[in-house]
């Protein structure tokens, strides 16, 4: 047995160590058993997010955006000079906005360069096209054609909005609708005047095409002859124009029919011979001698060998018209340049009184015959277009009988 080793006692000037607490007595530790290889410890978590101090999330983004780096803008010049660019308005304009531009976005680091680039570009180009319209004349005719079209929008309306006298231009074919009419002075070409208008009343619902046309047909041409007492004034191709609502412009509370006078080709000089124009003078004699024209123009569609008492008919007609203006036309005193071509007019309307009559009294076709030729000779002679000079009224006759009487 080995002899158990002594403290030393300590070195002069070293603390006492304290004696260390009594073990107490036990059985002997377990033997364990040698530690083997430690294991490799496995990835460890990635720590969450920290947060700052007095920050109550982690992660949220400041006002700069993510990253901390501010967010960037478009240059406002950079949009107005594409802008000006693409419409070619003031094309110099968006020239100088897009070199202004360019300079800002390198000063300012902001972004919108193609825009600026493309601004300029197209301004460039509409700067050059510009320039050459200016030199070859073209930017002048696209200004008055602008123009041109402007007023013409500003005078298109719808006929039944149209004045009595006033006269238009109307692109529709005859039998279309229109979508309206462009309103032109009467001293230039024209499809035609308008003579009146009337409202369309006794229907509770759509009347349909057939009946407005009707409608259309009987009163515009009554219109017609009194807006025209100068009937010589018309010719073969002049026309009876009417134009009514659809059925659509019907719905919206439309009801009315305006009437006008035109022919197949644009007229120049307004036809308009009534009340408002004419002379006291030129009033009177149209208004005695027009009733013979117009019933001189209702001659019967059928010969006299099919139907002799409808011509015989159409013959008293005409003698009563030429009956009464020999009256009317007695009882008026006329101008003394007047007067000399007055007396053989009315000597020309006593013999074709009597002619007349001798139409009435026909007892066959071969009788008919044999008088009608003179009766609308005694009609047409010279006398009248005497009568018409001296009045200063139109004085060339019509073609023909059968272009005689109203529209």
């Amino acid at each position: 047995m080995e002899p158990t080793p002594q403290p030393q006692p300590p070195e002069p000037g070293t603390p006492p160590v304290p004696d260390a607490p009594a073990t107490p007595a036990g059985p002997a530790p377990a033997a364990y058993p040698a530690p083997g290889p430690y294991a490799t410890p496995g990835p460890y978590a990635a720590p969450g997010p920290y947060t700052s101090p007095g920050m109550p999330y982690a992660g949220v983004p400041g006002p700069y955006g993510p990253y901390g780096r501010p967010a960037t803008t478009t240059n406002g010049l950079a949009i107005g000079s594409l802008v000006s660019g693409i419409v070619c308005c003031l094309p110099p304009l968006g020239l100088v906005l897009g070199i202004f531009a360019l300079r800002q976005i390198k000063r300012r680091g902001q972004g919108g360069k193609g825009l600026a680039i493309a601004g300029t570009v197209l301004s460039s180009i509409s700067t050059l096209l510009v320039l050459l319209g200016l030199i070859t004349g073209q930017i002048q005719d696209a200004v008055r054609g602008f123009n041109e079209g402007v007023r013409e929008a500003a005078s298109s309306r719808m006929p039944m909005e149209l004045r009595t006298g006033e006269c238009f231009l109307d692109d529709a074919g005859q039998g279309e609708y229109t979508l309206g009419v462009r309103v032109v002075d009467c001293a230039e070409p024209h499809d035609g005047e308008i003579t009146g208008r009337f409202e369309v009343t006794g229907f509770d619902g759509w009347p349909g095409d057939r009946k407005l046309e009707a409608l259309g047909e009987e009163r515009c041409d009554a219109m017609a002859g009194t807006y025209v007492r100068d009937t010589w004034a018309l010719t073969a191709d002049t026309l009876s124009l009417y134009y009514y609502p659809d059925r659509q412009a019907w719905r919206q509370g439309e009801r009315r029919i305006a009437c006008g006078i035109g022919g197949e080709e644009r007229t120049t000089g307004s036809l308009r011979s009534d009340a408002t124009t004419l002379a006291p003078g030129q009033l009177a004699f149209l208004t005695h001698v027009n009733p013979i024209e117009d019933a001189a123009y209702e001659e019967p569609e059928a010969d006299p060998e099919d139907d002799i008492e409808a011509n015989r008919a159409w013959a008293a007609d005409v003698r009563a018209a030429i009956d009464s203006a020999r009256a009317g036309l007695r009882g008026r005193t006329w101008e003394p340049s007047a007067r000399a071509s007055m007396d053989a007019y009315l000597t020309d309307l006593d013999s074709a009184s009597k002619q007349w009559a001798k139409l009435v009294r026909a007892e066959d076709a071969d009788a008919f015959w044999d008088a009608y030729d003179r009766a609308f000779e005694l009609l047409s002679g010279d006398a009248e277009a005497d009568v018409r000079e001296a009045l200063g009224l139109t004085h060339t006759p019509p073609e023909g009988p059968e272009d005689r009487g109203s529209v």
